[in-house]
């Protein structure tokens, strides 16, 4: 291929509006020559209709087609017709490798039902910082080692099971206190502490990753200026030069406001070329996709070293040709649903000797009345749910909120009943120091158990399997043997 032959849908990957594959979105495609698509929660209605997606997206795209999706586990999960995966930090807590693998190959498999072929997984951020505003339960932990060799067992599931890995947010997301949907965080860390701590998963996985994901984070002891994503001396420098990666770099969503408010798109994917990625990942609006494939086209006539665009060319298809985007129709997802429950119940922690009130008895549950999205994470149970639930153990009345701060925790106390809190956020709130429950049950975010005074069951989430495990345990049924991940 030429230079003159290139067309900059190439280097670019983009969403697209609906559950099927429109004439106009089509044509679009084709013109620019994309060859890459993620999926997101407007995609997808049915296994039948994501399927049919996958293969007109295919189809059109040829056999280098690249149809990804963020398919973690825990919140991260978009399609709500298949068992639900636990979070990372479930798996950590549970602390198998084995479990962690085969919990992967099982998300994999989903995936490759439909004809999926790269899944954005695993999370290899260490989470060292309980205030982080969107890694949390999403690491599988604080501890380099820990999230080292589940990373390792993520990496083989996904392997065996025939789609690709993309381990993520390369340096590192778990000590921001800023979320890089929203703003640009900056971690200011010396060389060896980013090698004792953030590379350390990384390093040790980069050989065995097929894809690894940037992070829109300056790290000045890297860059002082540019963040990971438009850095030269991170993804060429140091991935490609120091360490030898050979796999395919690929930005996180340029949509995301720690580049969109900081850059012009256009200019942003070039940089991000220039600086080394394979693949940007040019999410949004369909007019700042053309801005940012027409950047891309008129960079790859004056600014682009055509050696690095044809490796990266290389890398990318070599990607596509080992693991194509053809459904496996003879994969089953409920055969796993067994599997995904247990894995679940063995990641669920016990933290300060928590008790459940005796069977039968009348309890006051506090929970959050109408849970809301937060950026790449799903909305938790509401509380007439939980509620709901809890009724198959006790006589449930409901105290809903819709903020912590508007709880009287006097008056909660003064009705003389077993106070049970279910936090359900993902962030944690100031607020939560002042309650006084008798049980709380962490559905979401396992770092409110420091925040709350109380004895408590952790989830490290809040899919109907998660609360299944605490209904076990508050009937008897299941002593919890996961041990906190953190430091609490």
């Amino acid at each position: 291929m030429t230079q003159a032959d290139l067309l900059p849908g190439a280097l670019a990957m983009v969403d697209i509006p609906g559950p099927t594959l429109d004439p106009e979105t089509a044509d679009f495609l084709r013109r620019y020559g994309v060859r890459s698509v993620c999926l997101f929660g407007k995609n997808i209605q049915s296994e039948t209709q994501l399927r049919a997606l996958c293969r007109d997206l295919r189809d059109l795209m040829g056999e280098h087609a690249l149809i990804a999706l963020d398919h973690e586990g825990g919140a991260i999960l978009r399609p709500d017709f298949w068992p639900f995966a636990p979070s990372a930090m479930a798996l950590g807590a549970a602390d198998d490798p084995d479990l962690t693998r085969d919990i992967n190959a099982a998300l994999a498999r989903q995936l490759r039902s439909l004809g999926i072929n790269w899944n954005f997984a695993p999370v290899l951020d260490v989470n060292v910082n309980p205030g982080n505003p969107v890694i949390g339960e999403r690491a599988y932990g604080a501890d380099p080692a820990l999230v080292t060799r589940h990373g390792q067992a993520a990496l083989a599931g996904h392997a065996a099971a025939g789609v690709a890995a993309c381990v993520k947010h390369f340096p590192g997301h778990g000590d921001t206190h800023l979320d890089s949907h929203l703003a640009l965080p900056t971690v200011r860390k010396t060389r060896a502490e980013l090698e004792q701590g953030e590379f350390l998963p990384f390093r040790r996985l980069l050989d065995e990753s097929p894809a690894v994901m940037t992070a829109h984070i300056v790290y000045p002891e890297l860059d002082p200026v540019h963040p990971a994503t438009l850095s030269r001396a991170v993804l060429h420098s140091l991935i490609r030069q120091e360490w030898g990666y050979q796999g395919v770099i690929v930005t996180d969503s340029m949509g995301m406001q720690a580049i969109d408010a900081n850059y012009g798109r256009g200019e942003a994917a070039v940089l991000a070329l220039q600086a080394g990625a394979d693949l940007v990942m040019a999410l949004g609006r369909r007019e700042v996709q053309e801005a940012t494939l027409q950047a891309i086209a008129t960079a790859m006539k004056h600014e682009l070293n055509f050696q690095e665009v044809q490796a990266s060319l290389d890398r990318l298809e070599t990607l596509a040709r080992r693991y194509p985007a053809q459904a496996d129709e003879s994969l089953a997802a409920a055969d796993d649903a067994g599997l995904l429950g247990e894995a679940w119940a063995r990641g669920l922690t016990a933290y300060g000797n928590p008790k459940a009130p005796a069977r039968g008895s009348r309890v006051l549950l506090v929970a959050h009345r109408t849970p809301e999205r937060e950026n790449v994470s799903e909305a938790a149970a509401d509380a007439e749910t939980l509620a709901r639930e809890l009724g198959a153990v006790y006589e449930v009345e409901l105290a809903p909120f819709q903020s912590p701060d508007e709880l009287d925790w006097t008056a909660l106390r003064a009705r003389g009943l077993p106070v049970i809190l279910a936090t359900t956020a993902r962030h944690r709130h100031a607020a939560l120091r002042d309650a006084r429950p008798d049980l709380h049950l962490a559905l979401y975010n396992p770092y409110a158990v420091l925040d709350v005074d109380a004895p408590a069951i952790v989830t490290y989430g809040f899919r109907p399997e998660a609360r299944a495990a605490v209904l076990a345990w508050l009937l008897g049924e299941l002593t919890p043997a996961g041990r906190l991940p953190f430091q609490a």
